[in-house]
């Protein structure tokens, strides 16, 4: 459970906007999207982002936390 869920409540929206702009910028394909959870596809492979908290995982990308760390992967 987070500990400040009002501020959940008011940053989520705006990074998840931002990560979809982001990840659409780099020409990837969201495949599936909730409030709070962005699949995409990635050289093929799932990826899996949490942009409140900035978590990241699937195949072929470093698993971690940060949404600039993930874009760093994405760009090279």
């Amino acid at each position: 459970m987070r500990l400040n869920i009002e501020k959940q409540e008011k940053l989520e929206p705006v990074r998840m906007e931002y990560a979809k702009n982001q990840i659409k910028s780099l020409g990837l394909e969201i495949e599936y999207e909730t409030s709070n959870v962005i699949h995409f596809l990635y050289n093929k492979n799932r990826i899996i982002l949490y942009p409140y908290s900035g978590w990241h995982s699937g195949k072929g990308i470093n698993a971690g936390r940060g949404i600039d760390n993930l874009l760093k992967q994405l760009k090279r």
